[in-house]
């Protein structure tokens, strides 16, 4: 039987030993990709401006979340400096650490909003487990793959479906359907690079459809439900459930093909957008900047993504390549699911936007991933 199509991922890469000698660049010895570090660089910038106006020109806020990227860049050159070969061999310990976390949640976790995600640590702050796995899945996943023969045998689909469905749980439980259904996805990323046949993706694709009623029925919060019925029909209740999706494609609209300009916006200014500086931040970005903003915003996504993908697709080995791909397309995921969000075509799922909605946990753990990126190709 032929590999499937999406094998071509790691077919088509460059193997062990048949690359050409090639002396270093001052970039690999120093272990950073110049370009990915640019469009990050670009993409934190904009998102401090961006926040600036959101947050009703909140200066300490700024000056917080510019800490926050300073960590982030301070974790992103470190974690680049370590082998991948570390981390592969790291990855099974740190998935335990993260479900061992995540099981603490449930135990002694900070409950805020009605939802129990976070644990408070004396002296730090408070830490959300659930941000460890976006890198912990993959790169459990990858290790576990990377030590068999690919494509994965029927038998490994199982053994790594249970390894992704066991966070999945845990973090859906907290409440955070969001959070898990991106690490859902980060987990399944890594099965399709791997070269599934796309007679097992019909199957698996054929069973979510059958376990989506059940799911509605009986897994789903009542909030939840009332999410998808709001994304549905937001006009039904306009003032309550639906006020965030009309809102915000109300800011969206307003703001034209060049936008109102910077500092202008009325939708977050005069707090009509809720969590304006947060989840709905495109939105009060979209309002000042228009449409041209908005397709500089996503050039600029496109551009990290693309530069992940090539990373990805480069690797000499099988880990690097699967752990790349994995983080390039949950990146892609990230941004779909908070735009999708806003506009109105996904349910409000409480998905920041990478680089531009406050918050430093996110901000570093991403860092940490692009980290891992450039370490993957620049250790050679």
């Amino acid at each position: 039987m032929s590999p499937s199509s999406q094998y071509k991922f790691l077919r088509q890469a460059p193997r062990d030993g048949l690359s050409t000698a090639m002396q270093p660049s001052r970039w690999q010895r120093l272990h950073i990709d110049p370009w990915l570090c640019l469009f990050l660089f670009l993409n934190a910038l904009l998102g401090l401006t961006v926040l600036y106006s959101a947050s009703a020109q909140d200066v300490g806020l700024v000056s917080k979340q510019a800490m926050s990227f300073g960590i982030g860049f301070i974790v992103m050159f470190t974690l680049a400096q370590i082998p991948p070969k570390v981390y592969q061999a790291f990855s099974p310990y740190f998935y335990i650490f993260g479900v061992l976390a995540l099981l603490s949640v449930m135990i002694f976790g900070e409950v805020r909003m009605g939802a129990q995600r976070w644990i408070d640590i004396p002296g730090f702050g408070s830490v959300q487990p659930s941000e460890f796995m976006k890198i912990g899945m993959p790169m459990m996943i990858a290790w576990f793959l990377s030590r068999h023969p690919l494509p994965p045998s029927f038998k490994n689909v199982i053994i790594s479906l249970v390894l992704i469905i066991v966070p999945f749980l845990l973090i859906a439980e907290q409440p955070d359907l969001g959070t898990s259904l991106l690490i859902l996805a980060s987990g399944l990323f890594v099965l399709f690079l791997s070269g599934l046949s796309w007679k097992l993706i019909g199957a698996a694709i054929g069973l979510m459809c059958m376990i989506i009623p059940l799911a509605w029925q009986f897994l789903l919060h009542d909030y939840q439900r009332q999410r998808v019925l709001t994304l549905l029909n937001p006009e039904a209740d306009a003032l309550g459930t639906g006020w965030n999706i009309i809102q915000s494609k109300t800011a969206i609209g307003s703001g034209g093909f060049f936008g109102k300009g910077f500092l202008q916006g009325t939708q977050s200014h005069l707090h009509f957008l809720p969590e304006g500086h947060t989840d709905f931040i495109i939105a009060a970005y979209s309002e000042e900047f228009g449409l041209i903003g908005v397709l500089i915003l996503i050039t600029l996504y496109f551009a990290i993504i693309f530069r992940v993908l090539q990373i990805g697709l480069n690797c000499f080995h099988n880990y690097g390549r699967l752990v790349a791909g994995t983080l390039g397309l949950s990146f892609f995921v990230y941004v779909f699911v908070n735009a999708g969000m806003v506009s109105g075509i996904l349910p409000v799922v409480g998905v920041p936007l990478p680089f531009m909605s406050y918050g430093g946990t996110a901000i570093i753990t991403l860092m940490a991933t692009f980290g891992l990126v450039m370490s993957i190709h620049t250790h050679r």
